[in-house]
């Protein structure tokens, strides 16, 4: 993502992946609120940033206006259609194929999982023993929702490498256009779809107790799942359970090695993590889904054109001041908390109690053997960029 012209105006020049916005969002956030809340743009083919709770929830609710069928703002997005339903599905055909997802990850699903998790974390921390300096979101936070997904979809954690490796080629390497982009999404596409398809014979000959199998035995309109719906169901459940959840973990590791009076009161007040995470998951909400204007429409006062983007940024709705007292401070026991860091409307995501799940195993494992960390001197925090917003590299001194 190099070699792009800086945004000149934020107003009316907006580009998500400019590096000001990739470094600091909530200032520019703050500004545009005050300025012109529907920020737009004649990038990526014409693009609207809104910046308002509002405006967001309001766009999220409207499936008559704006349409999911792709969900990822791309300079130059492939022509080969790669749905991964539900959530590029829009109605009527959004319902049923989230309501074949919704079972197996309802609470009694997820919360087997957790023995599970602490192990994956205490496996973690055990090689960490005897350093004095580490990178929470490296060595800790991107192994562990890799780790859980791989268990549920009944594929060897050892692939964790090439999963991280998808997940960036997908919502990060090929937003920008370098000439190769769409061929190169279409390309992890298929090279995912063979991989899953190894393991899918493999079920149909011996079905287990995991996803893999579950998607091979679910039905839709009375018929098995099509392959492209098998296969972009599973494409969903791996990049959408992966990084949107270890940016999430790196966020708080983050925050806390930087705020030592919350780290301080979390370790004396364990009862507190409930009201925490959500406070975590609303102040470094990672998510930005994308919509695409169906007709010509208009919304606050701004013209919208049929076939431009909508950046749907639900980590500004989360600091909307108007919604969120002090809403850019993070304050770890605010009860009054009804964030939009798992989106709002028909596309909430389906995976929010594996996320609470882990991000709150991760916090609470890391301070049991923990309590003192703190942000290395000189440290350079590195985002990434796009639709995942999250810390890839969080250095910290143990104490």
């Amino acid at each position: 993502m190099t070699g792009r012209p800086p945004v000149a105006d934020w107003a009316t020049d907006f580009d998500h992946t400019d590096p000001r916005w990739t470094e600091d969002p909530y200032a520019i956030m703050a500004e545009l609120r005050g300025r012109c809340p529907m920020a737009r743009s004649e990038r990526y083919g014409g693009l609207h940033a809104p910046m308002r709770y509002a405006d967001v929830r309001a766009i999220a609710y409207d499936t008559d206006h704006f349409s999911s069928k792709r969900v990822v703002i791309r300079e130059n997005p492939p022509n080969v259609p790669l749905p991964s339903p539900p959530i590029t599905s829009d109605p009527p055909h959004h319902k049923p194929a989230r309501m074949l997802l919704l079972p197996a990850f309802t609470p009694q699903r997820i919360d087997p999982l957790i023995p599970d998790a602490r192990r994956i974390c205490n496996e973690l921390l055990d090689s960490l023993a005897g350093r004095s300096e580490v990178d929470a979101a490296i060595d800790y936070a991107q192994h562990i929702p890799v780790k859980v997904i791989a268990k549920m979809l009944g594929i060897p954690e050892a692939e964790g490498d090439r999963f991280r490796e998808w997940i960036h080629v997908f919502i990060e390497d090929t937003i920008v256009d370098d000439g190769t982009s769409a061929d190169r999404l279409v390309a992890t596409a298929r090279e995912m779809d063979a991989f899953f398809g190894h393991y899918a014979e493999l079920r149909r000959k011996e079905p287990k107790d995991d996803l893999i199998s579950f998607l091979l035995a679910a039905q839709h309109d009375g018929a098995p799942l099509t392959e492209r719906h098998f296969y972009g169901a599973l494409r969903l459940l791996l990049i959408a359970g992966i990084d949107t959840t270890w940016s999430a973990i790196g966020a708080s590791l983050l925050h806390l090695a930087t705020h030592p009076a919350d780290r301080d009161r979390l370790v004396a007040e364990p009862e507190l993590m409930p009201l925490a995470v959500e406070e975590f998951l609303r102040a470094y909400a990672p998510v930005t889904m994308a919509r695409r204007v169906k007709e010509d429409t208009e919304l606050a006062g701004c013209p919208m054109k049929a076939g431009e983007w909508i950046m749907l940024s639900f980590p500004a709705a989360n600091r909307d001041p108007d919604v969120f007292p002090d809403a850019d401070k993070v304050i770890i026991d605010r009860e009054d908390n009804r964030h939009a860091a798992f989106g709002l409307g028909i596309h909430r995501c389906i995976g929010s109690n594996l996320a609470r799940m882990e991000i709150t195993v991760a916090l609470e494992e890391w301070l049991k053997r923990f309590p003192k960390f703190t942000l290395q001197d000189d440290a350079r925090i590195a985002w990434s960029k796009g639709p995942v917003r999250g810390p890839r590299t969080v250095p910290v001194r143990l104490g």
